[in-house]
């Protein structure tokens, strides 16, 4: 493992007013994209890249902090240690900056240079592991760490922390429920530590007895959907339930990227590879549909995949 940087920083550890910034993102039609389908069905995504550390996973880490912060278990002279394939890590370590907290991540080498100098840039410890082992390599280095030095380091284990799920039940579920008036009839979402989906779907199932709960995971153990897990081959987080979900759609990486590419060009939204696998997975519901709602929700933009040349091939 190869350790990057390490930054501490010795301010109280009082909520900000950074935090208050996060959710109430905005939710937007697909025009372009689904100009052929039925007109009784409409297709919306909400945009989660504005939330203040640049991706949905604000949601989950802030609560998860903020509620190991009341229950005592991170406290001054505990570092936050977590593993990440990005997204999580940056919100981890955007919040822990503005309150104090020290924060190290287990991620995998191959992330992408842009998540590696944005956590630089946040002072968070980067431990590099094995690429080849994705995610879950990430996985397996940060529980040896919580139980090597459990005096170090407080493990958020968002794999398997409930406070991951209820962030979305609290938030991102009542959000949607909102903005559509409650007439949405599908919610169709990326499975990675499966949070906004466990969360945000048994909201609204509550509310909509009737709504379909679909989730999206790519079609093989080896692929190129960062962020996403192919829940078969993969350690299963431990916040999943299989019987949340009404159906799994499994997505070939070569689609969802190039849906991430007329997302940009159809509509002009400059999104992450799980954000095309979102609106290639919502549109395949739609397409099925005579008359609808779906909603789908982008994790995060595109400028932290500037890097990836396979990505951009085809612009």
């Amino acid at each position: 493992m190869t350790i990057l940087n390490q930054t501490t920083r010795s301010t109280a550890l009082s909520l900000g007013d950074l935090t208050a910034l996060v959710g109430r993102t905005p939710l937007i039609p697909l025009r372009s994209l689904s100009e052929h389908l039925s007109e009784a069905v409409r297709v919306y995504a909400k945009l989660e890249w504005f939330n203040p550390g640049g991706s949905v996973k604000d949601r989950p880490a802030l609560n998860i902090i903020q509620t190991a912060l009341a229950n005592g278990d991170l406290h001054r002279g505990k570092r936050l240690l977590d593993s990440t394939s990005g997204n999580m890590g940056i919100s981890y370590a955007t919040f822990g900056a503005a309150l104090g907290i020290p924060v190290t991540l287990a991620i995998p080498a191959n992330a992408s240079q842009e998540r590696l100098t944005i956590l630089n840039a946040l002072g968070a410890e980067v431990i590099l592991t094995d690429a080849g082992e994705g995610i879950d390599g990430a996985i397996l280095e940060a529980r040896k760490l919580a139980t090597e030095f459990p005096h170090i380091y407080w493990y958020g284990h968002q794999y398997d922390n409930p406070a991951n799920w209820q962030a979305h039940y609290k938030t991102t579920g009542p959000e949607i429920f909102d903005q559509t008036g409650g007439s949405m009839t599908h919610f169709v979402t990326g499975l990675g530590t499966s949070g906004t989906l466990m969360g945000a779907g048994r909201y609204l199932r509550e509310k909509i007895p009737s709504i379909r709960l679909v989730g999206v995971q790519p079609d093989a153990s080896f692929h190129g959907l960062e962020g996403l897990k192919h829940m078969q081959s993969a350690i299963k987080p431990g916040i999943f339930d299989e019987t949340v979900p009404d159906e799994i759609l499994e997505l070939r990486t070569e689609e969802a990227y190039e849906m991430v590419l007329k997302l940009a060009r159809l509509e002009g939204l400059f999104v992450g590879i799980s954000s095309g696998a979102a609106a290639l997975g919502a549109l395949r519901i739609a397409e099925r549909l005579q008359t609808g709602v779906v909603v789908t929700l982008f994790p995060d933009s595109g400028y932290k995949y500037l890097s990836d040349k396979e990505l951009w091939r085809g612009a």
